[in-house]
């Protein structure tokens, strides 16, 4: 294994950070906070506060979604006169759901190194636990915050094969998991991720309407950070006639899905989930 080295003039390190456990920083993570030249940072007070506590000093400048834009060209300008540069977030590892990418994009244009410093991820601790399948996923970053625009993306979602995993708030996460009970359906398996590595960490596994009422009576539930991870459709193939099928096409445009695959269910004494998952996947 190779030990701490010098770092390179002229890389731009993208350097992961603990998301809630300070014990979770590596040697190699500090060394090379300590060593870049330059380190730029989401928010400098909330590094500047990691840094002491790590008891390094080294020169913060800020880079986040409202000024990323406007640091790229100074960046560049200090990767060029062969300054070792440093990027981190607020927490967890850059770029996932987090400033970076102008930067990153733009020095891969420019044909400078790019360097991970690799370390703790929210998404792949929440993946690690979640007792879903891991080999494919898709990673959605914040849902919208309004719900119209939430019920969209979930409808796209609800028909996805491979799991999914997004972030949300504490202000949002009773909304979403109402639109996720509604949108996907209560069945889907989901698993709850609060405050990883944190001290009041918490993991939830069950199916969302398993799961809704839980988290509604548990205030304590309800605060934190969160990672949402969605199990994937199950892939249907179709078990009834053309003409079922076009007649449930037919009343799920004059009504919600539900709705509509209990009157086919009614009339043909299919089952309900059956035609529900048919019906998403042909939304889809």
């Amino acid at each position: 294994m190779t030990k701490n080295a010098a770092l390179k003039p002229g890389v731009l390190y993208i350097i992961a950070t603990p998301i809630g456990n300070l014990a979770d920083l590596s040697g190699r993570m500090r060394d090379t906070m300590q060593q870049v030249d330059v380190l730029y940072a989401e928010d400098t007070r909330h590094t500047g506060k990691l840094c002491r506590e790590m008891g390094i000093n080294p020169h913060l400048r800020s880079l986040h979604d409202h000024n990323e834009a406007g640091r790229v060209q100074e960046v560049l300008d200090r990767l060029r006169s062969d300054e070792a540069v440093g990027l981190v977030s607020d927490a967890g590892t850059p770029l996932i759901s987090d400033p970076g990418y102008r930067i990153v994009a733009a020095c891969h244009k420019a044909s400078i190194a790019v360097s991970p410093v690799p370390g703790p991820s929210a998404v792949i601790a929440a993946l690690s636990v979640c007792g879903l399948p891991t080999d494919r996923f898709s990673f959605f970053g914040f849902l919208p915050a309004r719900s119209l625009a939430r019920r969209e993306l979930l409808t796209e979602i609800a028909g996805v094969a491979s799991t999914s995993v997004f972030f949300e708030s504490k202000h949002r996460l009773l909304e979403c998991l109402n639109d996720i009970c509604e949108v996907v359906g209560e069945d889907r398996r989901i698993c709850i991720a609060r405050e990883l590595s944190k001290t009041f960490e918490t993991i939830l596994h069950g199916t969302v309407g398993e799961l809704l009422p839980q988290v509604r009576e548990n205030h304590h539930w309800q605060k934190g950070e969160f990672v949402l991870v969605l199990d994937g459709a199950q892939q249907v193939k179709s078990e009834f006639s053309a003409q079922i099928q076009s007649l449930l096409l037919a009343i799920a445009k004059e009504a919600a899905p539900k709705k509509a695959v209990s009157i086919v269910a009614a009339h043909t004494g299919l089952d309900k989930k059956l035609l529900y998952d048919w019906l998403v996947a042909q939304k889809r």
